[in-house]
Formats: structure tokens, C-alpha cells, sequence
């Protein structure tokens, strides 16, 4: 099982995020597991997002503690949260920002591995608002091999429609073609 933890702020797609890998990851014949964890909070303000993918059913039904990955989709989160609390040795962290792997590493004190892209250039430029919830996704399944470009067309069509599902899987794309792996 994989366990993946979203940091972001309301409005963004963190929710979003998790249940779209979800529901790739079912249409792959997989198990999965997404939900939010979040109180009265309103658009702007931290939101975590949670999400379990597995070969076998799911048993377990609490937040995620120990994540094999922690995917950023607003950097600002970074000064107000340890992001990478709990991350397992080994881990992956997911981010969306313009620095390079390194210099996130510098910045912070991250021991684990660092993948980062500009999401917030792509969405804007590809969707046309400030939403990095689908290129995000596409950093992930880059990194983790978790879904290709193909497997996200069927949830994209049935989350956004038939024109913003084009623009959300062009900005995947993108994504999954420019993700700065750690070297």
C-alpha cells in the first residue's frame, strides 16, 4: 500500500486531488482510499488531503500518520507546516515551486527525496486560474509511476466535462513531462 498526504489551501484541489487518484487507481483495478481532513476553514486557509492506494482492500480508516509521499500544491503551506512530518525514510516530497530539488532541500532541511515543478506556471497558462491540483498530479504519477496520462482521462472527463477535462489533461501532461526529479 501507498500512502499519499496533500498540503494545500481551500480552494486549491487538494480534496480534488486525492479523489481523482482514486479514482484512477480504481479504474486500474486497484484499491483506493481518498478524504479530507479539515474543519470550518474557508477558501485560502490549510487543508490536508489523504489517499491510500493498494493492490488489496483497505482495512484501515484513519488519517495518514507515515506517508510514502506528501504532495505540496501551494508552497506557502511550507512556513506554517512541517510538511514532511512523518514522511517514511525514503519518501517522496512533492512540490510546487519555481526552486530546483536542491535548493527546496537547502531551504528547509529536507532529508528526503524532492521532486518540484512550477504548477502554479502551468495552471496558469494552461487553465487559465491559480488551481494546481491536476498538474500536482501529474508530478506525482511522474515520480511514482502511479498512473500515465492515459489512465487520468476517464476521471478527468467525468470530475470537469468534456472542455475543462482537455485543458486538465493537457496541464497534466505538461506536468508529467517537466517534473525536476531530484539528481
Amino acid at each position: 500500500m501507498i500512502e499519499i498526504r496533500f498540503h494545500g489551501r481551500g480552494g486549491q484541489g487538494a480534496v480534488t486531488s486525492a479523489e481523482l487518484m482514486a479514482q484512477t487507481a480504481i479504474a486500474r483495478g486497484r484499491y483506493a482510499q481518498a478524504f479530507p481532513s479539515f474543519g470550518p476553514e474557508r477558501r485560502g486557509a490549510p487543508v490536508t488531503a489523504f489517499l491510500r492506494i493498494s493492490d488489496s482492500p483497505i482495512r484501515v480508516r484513519e488519517k495518514i500518520y507515515n506517508p510514502d509521499v506528501v504532495v505540496v500544491l501551494d508552497p506557502t503551506v511550507m512556513s506554517v507546516t512541517r510538511v514532511d512530518a512523518g514522511l517514511k525514510p525514503g519518501g517522496w516530497l512533492l512540490v510546487n515551486t519555481h526552486k530546483s530539488p536542491a535548493d527546496v532541500k537547502k531551504e528547509f532541511g529536507y532529508a528526503q527525496k524532492v521532486a518540484t515543478l512550477d504548477a502554479m506556471s502551468i495552471a496558469l497558462e494552461v487553465l487559465g486560474v491559480p488551481i494546481t491540483n491536476t498538474v500536482m498530479l501529474g508530478v506525482f504519477s511522474k515520480v511514482l509511476g502511479q498512473a500515465t496520462p492515459e489512465d487520468v482521462k476517464e476521471p478527468f472527463l467525468n470530475r470537469f466535462g468534456e472542455a475543462l477535462a482537455a485543458k486538465n489533461q493537457l496541464a497534466f501532461e505538461k506536468a508529467y513531462a517537466e517534473t525536476r526529479l531530484e539528481e
